[in-house]
Formats: structure tokens, sequence, C-alpha cells
């Protein structure tokens, strides 16, 4: 293992500090391990609130800041944070409008935002929940509920944050970002894997030759694993899965993320997005607001990611509104 790190356990409490000495403006660490907008809560306001594992920076933590996320809780590397963790996210980003959870589709998180919303109702702070479950590769059509949470993430918080940025009650921010969670289709692969600290060996192997598709940004099984094929190939299969998933007519508009697992540079993303752009536009689909880069990683994982997020005129106008993170200005 070969790594910027002092002590494994101390690995994700030194990120935190660091992002947040880099970005004082931004951000703010309240307690331990809850990162909130360093300029307080807004009254009225829905609040809205992720959590997750470290290792996927700048998801989640990377995402608080003005028109996106109010706070977020954050766990060791790859793992959930605690309920008492996701409930004190809550709680700060509590301004009286109520608390959207919107976070990804894993048991633990689940699990633990649950306990963490039945906490908050003792005190009176109403939530309600928001799941991404946009993996195409983690589950057939029919069993949609059992999908991964990945990069579609990005695009729900994006829009979710702009529609509470309106001032708009917490049932219309949950149906807005239920409806950007159900625009948003994602399939990953992936070329070699990463290293969690704590564990100080890969999270799986592949051939010196091999490729996987479909792999999970945990490390989680794909679909088939093979010899590495020519980019254009494994676009177009990308491609193929999103839109024989969710079927996008000639005249219609979606944003596209090509987004990089870690290790994997802008000049091969930029080479998968002229396939992907190609493809599309011989299909007559327009491409709106496209995303390139480090979005979503899997600490050092080679490899990447393809999101489709299928646009109307409600989600297009909330994506293109004013929006600023450490990562990511709108």
């Amino acid at each position: 293992m070969k790594k910027l790190l002092n002590q494994p356990d101390d690995y994700v409490d030194e990120m935190l500090e660091g992002m947040i000495a880099a970005h004082p403006a931004i951000y703010a660490q309240p307690v331990p391990r809850v990162v909130t907008r360093a300029g307080g809560i807004t009254p009225g306001k829905v609040g809205i609130v992720t959590g997750g594992g470290s290792g996927h920076m700048p998801l989640f933590t990377g995402y608080v800041g003005k028109g996106l996320l109010d706070a977020c809780a954050v766990g060791q590397v790859f793992a959930s944070p605690s309920s008492d963790q996701m409930s004190e996210a809550m709680r700060q980003a509590s301004g009286g409008g109520g608390i959207l959870r919107l976070y990804g589709n894993y048991g633990g998180d689940v699990m633990n935002f649950d306990m963490a919303g039945e906490m908050l109702e003792m005190e009176d702070i109403a939530s309600t929940t928001v799941l991404l479950a946009d993996d195409v590769a983690s589950a057939e059509p029919g069993e949609r509920e059992k999908r991964r949470g990945v990069a579609g993430m990005i695009y729900a918080f994006k829009i979710a944050g702009a529609k509470a940025e309106e001032m708009a009650y917490l049932e219309n921010v949950t149906a807005t970002a239920q409806k950007a969670a159900d625009a948003c289709r994602s399939i990953g692969m992936a070329l070699l894997p990463c290293t969690v600290p704590q564990a100080g060996k890969p999270t799986f192997t592949l051939g010196e030759n091999e490729m996987e598709m479909g792999m999970g940004i945990h490390g989680e099984p794909g679909i088939w694993r093979a010899d590495i094929k020519p980019a254009d190939a494994v676009t177009d299969e990308m491609v193929d899965r999103l839109l024989a998933d969710m079927p996008i007519g000639r005249g219609e508009r979606v944003s596209l993320l090509v987004n990089s697992l870690g290790a994997t540079p802008l000049e091969e993303l930029y080479i998968v997005y002229r396939r992907a752009k190609a493809r599309l536009d011989n299909a007559g689909i327009t491409i709106v607001m496209p995303l390139v880069g480090r979005y979503a990683t899997s600490m050092e994982m080679t490899g990447a990611t393809l999101t489709m997020c299928r646009l109307d005129g409600e989600l297009e106008r909330l994506l293109k509104a004013p929006a600023h993170c450490a990562y990511w200005t709108v």
C-alpha cells in the first residue's frame, strides 16, 4: 500500500481537517464527522442532508454548499456513518422547514438514516427520504429498489438543492428530488482496484489485461469480466445499457456525466465523452450542461462511470440554477 497518510485510523479525520482548513468559507465541522455549510442555516429553508462512507471525494462531503447540501455525516472509508452522526447532521441542517434525507441505496446507510429520522421525530423535526438507486448493473429493471446509488446522486443534490433555495415546502422539495432520482441511470467499469487504508490490500483483483463492466464503487461485482476492449466499444456498451434501461427519444434533452473513479485521467474521460456524445447526437438527443471529471470517486480505482439524467423543463432549470461548493460552481 502506497498512500500519503499517517495512521490508517486517522485517515478520515485528518482528511476532513484539511478540507475544512482549505475551504473555511464553504465548510464547517461543528461536531466530529459532520460537515455543514460555513454560513449556517437559512431560517425556514428545507435542509438537505446526506451521509455515506469516506473514500468517494468529492462525494459526499464536498457537495455541502450554497444551492446544494446543507450537511453531511461522514463514515470511515466505505463504511456508513452512525445513526448518531446522521441525526446530528440533521439537527445542524434544521432551520424549521424540515429535512430531506437524500442518499444512496446501501443497507447500512438506510438502516442508520431510518434510526436518525426516528430520533428527530421525537424532537418534532419532520423529515422525508429519497434514495438514489441509479446503477443499472446492480439489479434488473423489475427490481430497481435493489439497485445501488452512484453518481446520479450528484444530479439529485444539485436539483433538490436548487428547489430548496427557492424556499419550497418539504413535500415539494422531496417530490422534485424523487423526480431527479428517477431520471438518472448510471453504469461503471473498472480497470484496476483501490486499497482501503484500514485494510491495506486491494478491494478486488483483475488480471493484467482484464477489465470489468458494471463494477460498483466499493468493488461490488459487475456484469462481466474480460480482456480490455477499445474505448469506443466500452463506451458504446455503456450507452446502450443506459438507453435500454431508460429509452430516450429523438428531441429529448439529457445531462451527461463522465466520471473518473479516481485514477482515470481527464484525457481518457474526454475520449469516452467524445464517443458518447456522437452516439447521442446520432440519436437526436441533446446534451445539456455536460460534466466530465472527478465527481464521485472510489479512492484510486482506475475506471469510469457514465450517468444520464433525463431532463424536463423543471429539472433543466434547477440544474442550471446557481450553486457553489469547493468542487463545483454553477
